[in-house]
């Protein structure tokens, strides 16, 4: 039975995990980071260097950074995070841009007085904004391991603010699980108490559908999710596959709405959400059936993504996929047995799908994916299902994942490098 110190993490989980965003994450970062040692500085600015680890490099360097009137890179998330950024609204930082502060940085972003460097770090989420000013004066900021992780302040050279990186596992978030199963996470979305965590779950379906109807409605990116609807037609498989995908249209094409995000990623958030909403809405399924099929899926997806890694070659939106098949399975009565077989189809059959950073395939990767949890889904609840030695799927669905963690964790580190290199030229 799961015990109440587990149900608390659970819950303290997805408190913290499941947080809007405004943007692609990584170009966020930056623009945090920046707005961060910005702060510091008593004066006008006049050189940024940008140092990222290779990860947020490939996540950043190619999507729109929103509130900027369609900017894309690295250069310009730091410059409108120094100049119209706020850092105490974390992932939100860029709501409240002015029009003076975009055209400020369309004005100097080929200036060159931004200068990106790729740093080498042991962390795959890794920023550090450096700051001069006109008189001298310098500052700085570092965020390492989650998007929004402080680790070191510095003013002229005196460090103001600095935390032990020794007690940060770039593994795990926040709140550990070393000693959660996959069993654990079912338990507790059949038995959590809905009233802790109804809050969380109705801000992501909100969220979530607003953009993904914008997505829908208007011209984003190449419009992956308007014609997966068209190619699948109107109906409750062709919307659960449309709508993140949509959402992602537009989050990728410089949507000014939020989005809940998973694990870090907005894209996770919308592939581990949407699809079960709209099934949800086509069964005429309870709303505390719902909800606990979103405790569940976005869980799943956690959990998997924490093994691996915040940012990695392995694309995380097999792991959401992984766990809106767990969701979908739950609200059609699956048991656990059947639930599990759905999440190794998504794993025995997506594992290896590469991350090759943010832009506007995201989309397309994610119509993919759901459509694999669709099939997974109907697959296990006939009892049709991989075996037990079937490449890497293992004797329990537990065992599976961890076979998965490692393939993401260590077998891509090679991957990763060689990705980046392909992407720079």
């Amino acid at each position: 039975m799961l015990d109440i110190t587990k149900k608390d993490r659970l819950t303290a989980l997805l408190k913290s995990e499941l947080v809007p965003a405004l943007g692609c994450t990584e170009p966020i970062a930056i623009a945090f980071t920046a707005a961060k040692a910005r702060e510091m500085l008593d004066e006008d600015v006049a050189r940024v260097i940008v140092r990222c680890s290779s990860n947020i490099i490939k996540n950043a360097k190619s999507v729109y950074v929103p509130r900027t009137n369609g900017l894309k890179g690295i250069a310009a998330a730091a410059l409108i995070g120094i100049y119209g950024g706020d850092a105490s609204l974390g992932l939100e930082v860029l709501s409240s841009v002015t029009d003076e502060a975009i055209q400020k940085v369309d004005q100097i972003l080929s200036s060159g007085v931004c200068e990106v460097v790729q740093l080498e770090s042991q962390n795959n989420l890794d920023i550090i904004v450096e700051l001069e000013g006109d008189n001298g004066h310098t500052s700085s900021a570092r965020v390492t391991g989650e998007h929004t992780n402080l680790t070191l302040l510095a003013k002229d050279g005196q460090v103001i603010f600095n935390k032990d990186m020794t007690v940060l596992s770039v593994d795990e978030p926040a709140v550990s699980l070393h000693d959660i199963s996959f069993d654990d996470l079912l338990e507790y979305a059949q038995t959590v108490d809905l009233s802790e965590v109804e809050h969380i779950i109705s801000r992501q379906i909100d969220y979530n559908t607003k953009i993904s109807a914008e997505g829908l409605e208007k011209d984003y990116g190449i419009n992956a999710g308007s014609t997966a609807l068209n190619l699948l037609g109107d109906n409750v498989d062709g919307r659960a596959v449309a709508l993140p995908a949509a959402g992602s249209d537009a989050r990728m094409g410089g949507s000014e709405l939020p989005v809940i995000i998973n694990s870090g990623s907005g894209n996770q958030g919308l592939t581990a959400s949407l699809p079960i909403v709209e099934y949800a809405k086509s069964l005429g399924t309870s709303k505390d059936t719902l909800f606990r099929a979103l405790v569940l899926s976005n869980l799943v997806a956690i959990y998997q993504r924490s093994k691996i890694g915040r940012l990695s070659a392995y694309c995380g939106v097999v792991n959401a996929a992984a766990g809106a098949a767990a969701g979908l399975t739950f609200m059609r009565n699956g048991d656990e047995q059947q639930i599990g077989y759905a999440v190794e189809y998504v794993l025995g059959t997506l594992s290896g799908m590469i991350c090759d950073g943010a832009k506007a395939s995201c989309a397309s990767k994610i119509a993919s994916s759901v459509q694999c949890a669709l099939m997974g889904s109907k697959l296990s609840l006939s009892d049709h299902h991989f075996l037990s030695g079937d490449g890497i799927i293992k004797s329990s669905t537990g065992e599976t994942i961890e076979s998965v963690a490692k393939l993401g964790r260590e077998g891509m580190q090679e991957t990763d490098k060689l990705i980046l290199k392909i992407m720079l030229g």
